[in-house]
């Protein structure tokens, strides 16, 4: 059975990458939670780290944010080299050039509110099952009622649901 990693409450794991996703700065934090070297880390995928219960649709639904320049809130189950996995709060937002361009990304985790956990890992559950019938499409549609719900915008619903379930 897997172990799970609680950020400290001061934790802020930080990284930027490239615009393909491959990882070019991380610090300690990072390094720590996820049990690899940074000579591990830098150059590869940021996926390296990705848990197999998370949703492909939530990373779709980041790189379609990213890439059009806005930021956007997750919350994100990730593994460290050891198989124990660990819950984040991100913020990921586009880098940018003199001219405007983007040139990579950088994001900001910090610990969760473990209420917003309970309520998010229950709907990526759903979603990953979702998944392997009707693909993006089907988790997409999972977020889309999640939002309507509350009748606020993805980034919203993430944001209340860091601030209000302390």
């Amino acid at each position: 059975m897997e172990q799970e990693l609680v950020l400290g409450t001061n934790t802020l794991i930080t990284s930027k990458t490239d615009l393909r996703g491959r990882i070019i700065y991380c610090n300690q934090d990072f390094i720590d939670y996820a049990g690899l070297s940074e000579g591990e880390l830098i150059n590869k995928p940021h996926n390296i780290i990705r848990h197999p219960d998370m949703p492909k649709t939530v990373f779709s639904l980041l790189w379609d944010y990213v890439k059009s320049g806005k930021e956007i809130f997750a919350f994100v189950k990730n593994k460290s080299k050891d198989n124990q996995f660990y819950w984040v709060f991100a913020n990921v937002t586009p880098s940018l050039d003199i001219q405007n361009n983007i040139i990579g990304y950088y994001s900001v985790r910090r610990k969760p509110n473990p209420k917003a956990i309970q309520v998010i890992s229950d709907i990526y559950a759903q979603m990953v099952e979702v998944e392997k019938t009707q693909g993006i499409t089907g988790g997409s549609q999972i977020l889309k009622n999640l939002c309507e719900k509350f009748n606020k915008p993805y980034n919203q619903v993430i944001f209340d649901l860091q601030k209000d379930h302390k």
